[in-house]
């Protein structure tokens, strides 16, 4: 069990900015020490937790250990393939939904590590998604993976500049998703 993270490894688990992590620790709200001789933060998993139970932050990222996945699709049938290798592999915790609102609401509550988004949602497409998504600096770090098959090369460069960071195309290999997932989610870590 990791006992200390760095100010990107709390702002994941927290599902905040680094920034806000940042800005925390410097005014004695999350307490931690610095790197001796280096600007690097680190924050102890007992001071993490206090932080966190002080600030109503659920502590479901912190014991689990598991990653967050929004399957956001209206196929039932994607969605309950999904639910179920996503639950087997072991790694991920999953929550779905079925249209653009749905997804909002569920992002807010469940504060996903990655979303799995279907282009075609009954409301609205998957620029809008990422769009209102990106617009919450709280969700800055959420990895957005477009999954559709009705879509053209100009509409995956849009959504790719509206914030999501892969596109799969319909039909997929489960295997391959499975594999880019956990590739857009080390790729968050690396960076933070």
């Amino acid at each position: 069990m990791k006992e200390l993270f760095t100010t990107g490894e709390a702002a994941e688990i927290c599902r905040v900015s680094q920034q806000t992590i940042i800005r925390c620790f410097d005014a004695g709200r999350l307490e931690g020490f610095r790197v001796p001789g280096s600007k690097f933060r680190r924050i102890p998993r007992e001071s993490l937790v206090k932080f966190m139970k002080d600030n109503a932050i659920p502590l479901d990222g912190m014991e689990t250990g598991k990653k967050k996945v929004l399957v956001v699709d209206d196929d039932a049938e994607i969605v309950d393939l999904l639910v179920e290798v996503l639950t087997r592999d072991g790694r991920f915790d999953v929550k779905t939904a079925t249209s653009g609102y749905e997804a909002g609401i569920q992002t807010q509550r469940f504060r996903p590590d990655c979303i799995l988004l279907d282009y075609m949602l009954p409301d609205v497409n998957g620029n809008v998604v990422c769009h209102t998504i990106r617009k919450n600096p709280e969700f800055e770090n959420i990895r957005i993976i477009i999954v559709s098959g009705v879509i053209k090369q100009e509409e995956i460069d849009q959504l790719l500049k509206s914030g999501a960071q892969d596109f799969v195309k319909k039909p997929f290999d489960i295997n391959d998703l499975i594999n880019r997932i956990c590739a857009s989610l080390e790729m968050l870590q690396k960076s933070a």
